[in-house]
């Protein structure tokens, strides 16, 4: 697989796991128990498995360093914070109101992280 196949790949991951996010927050949102469902537990492991391996793939091929570029740099950061928030949106425990909040936020974070992909840029251009 080349370049274009491999950034299209990432690309298809990319959007199949924020899907998959946004499917498995909205059931749990409206009193779903979306992990009776094994694909809806395996498939997002197995997706953002790929996606991880496309994305290290990608920057091993171009040379690029989330260290050494600043938009790379940024987006790696606020991947962990989209984890950090996807897992906490997720959490049974937590209050429905707290898992609105989660919910939300992670996916301000996620779609930060296709902006500064988008535009190779941390602060967006805006500034």
């Amino acid at each position: 697989m080349d370049y274009t196949g491999v950034r299209t790949l990432h690309i298809s991951c990319a959007a199949l796991s924020i899907a998959l996010f946004a499917l498995r927050a909205g059931l749990a949102l409206t009193g779903v128990d979306w992990r009776r469902w094994r694909w809806l537990r395996v498939a997002p492991h197995a997706t953002d498995t790929v996606l991880l391996t496309a994305a290290v793939t990608l920057a091993f091929w171009s040379d690029q360093a989330p260290w050494e570029l600043p938009w790379l740099g940024a987006k790696v950061l606020a991947l962990f914070l989209y984890i950090a928030l996807g897992s906490m949106a997720l959490r049974p425990v937590q209050p429905e109101s707290a898992r609105r909040i989660y919910t939300g936020m992670a996916l301000l974070t996620v779609a930060y992280i296709v902006a500064a992909a988008i535009t190779r840029s941390p602060s967006l251009r805006f500034f």
